[in-house]
């Protein structure tokens, strides 16, 4: 499987809306960061949906080696 691209070193903080999907890139590739625009397409990666159970603010991951996708869980201060 391919590596994914790492496109930051921080996360992409976003407010969210209650009951609203997001579809996380995981592949590193869209120019939609953090969001999926289909530039995985003709590789194994896929965007992870994220659903919104609350409006807040959410850190989506952006080095994308997230142990806790597609949440940012601190994986790219190592």
């Amino acid at each position: 499987m391919d590596k994914p691209i790492r496109v930051s070193d921080k996360p992409y903080i976003v407010d969210v809306e209650a009951g609203k999907s997001y579809y996380w890139c995981s592949c590193g590739k869209s120019t939609q960061q953090p969001f999926c625009d289909g530039s995985h397409k003709g590789s194994d990666f896929k965007p992870i949906v994220y659903k919104a159970s609350e409006s807040k603010k959410v850190g989506f991951c952006g080095c994308k080696i997230t142990a806790n996708a597609p949440l940012c869980d601190g994986a790219h201060k190592n």
